[in-house]
């Protein structure tokens, strides 16, 4: 399988990193802040001093980066300077034009390349029930699964080049919507004189059900382990989610697609930024349709 290079070490990359270690397997990481460097250290990672010494002698390259400009850099100076043959996954999510150069970058230079951004959030990497969605060609893949395996609960093979970013995006475009959705009718709900169980029970088991009411509800008590039971401190903050929706919004224009409430979203979740609700779960805007959210908060 070869030794494993991991660019990017952060809050989901330390975990994910983590769990390959835990499979047994060699791991060199790089990250641009020291106290990543130091977690991974501990978690049994071999630190380089750079990028370009993490992946000398490796046989695979994965990147876990906060944007589609750090991807097409890192792969610019990294990918001229791997080993032939070494194979990069990139678990970032990115938009769907970046992905499209990082995996040209790599089969200009004859390398083997994947983009499988993740869902699941930081509890899913420390876990290792991500799931993957996976872009590229078969061979790639079928490169790619067996490393992607310690740190997944579901690998998916969504198409050739770029295909996994498209799923994501699309994914969480959903995810959005309906989050608003639910949190819209939880406020109407408690302005009519419904409590919150009730709808639950109704919802949650009739025409009304989906995941942002029956796994994420986002008001306390039905579901106990829904961030709404914990102050909503963040599984997945509402930056992240706007990050996404613009993401999904930037491939709507280019591609010609027609997303009313997916633009409707994005815009909802960036006035809730704005009012301060960037580092709260997503699932928080129900604070900002209730008028709660505010920016000096």
């Amino acid at each position: 399988m070869g030794n494993i290079a991991f660019i990017g070490l952060g809050n989901m990359g330390n975990p994910m990193a983590a769990n390959l270690v835990k499979a047994g397997l060699s791991v060199s990481g790089f990250d641009l802040v020291q106290d990543n460097l130091d977690e991974a250290r501990s978690a049994g990672v071999t630190i380089a001093d750079s990028g370009r010494q993490a992946v000398e002698g490796a046989g695979i390259v994965i990147t876990m980066l906060p944007a589609g400009a750090h991807v097409v850099s890192v792969y610019s100076e990294l990918v001229p300077a791997a080993d032939p043959g070494t194979l990069f996954i990139d678990c970032s999510t990115i938009d769907v034009e970046s992905a499209r150069r990082a995996h040209k970058l790599a089969a200009d230079h004859q390398m083997l390349s994947v983009d499988a951004p993740v869902s699941g959030g930081v509890g899913g990497a420390a876990a290792g029930t991500l799931t993957f969605m996976a872009g590229g060609s078969k061979e790639a893949f079928e490169q790619a699964e067996p490393i992607l395996d310690p740190m997944a609960g579901r690998i998916v093979h969504c198409g050739d080049a770029a295909a996994g970013q498209a799923a994501k995006i699309c994914n969480n475009m959903i995810l959005g919507i309906s989050m608003i959705g639910v949190g819209e009718a939880f406020v109407l709900a408690e302005k009519l004189g419904l409590s919150h169980q009730a709808l639950f029970d109704v919802a949650s088991t009739s025409s009304g059900q989906c995941w942002s009411i029956n796994t994420y509800c986002p008001v306390p008590g039905p579901v106990p382990t829904s961030p709404a039971n914990n102050d909503y401190k963040p599984g997945f903050a509402a930056a992240l989610m706007l990050k996404d929706l613009k993401l999904a919004q930037e491939a709507a224009q280019s591609s010609g697609a027609v997303t009313p409430l997916g633009a409707s979203a994005m815009q909802l979740y960036a006035l809730f930024n704005a009012a301060g609700g960037e580092a709260t779960d997503f699932s928080g805007i129900i604070n900002f349709l209730r008028g709660q959210v505010k920016k000096d908060e």
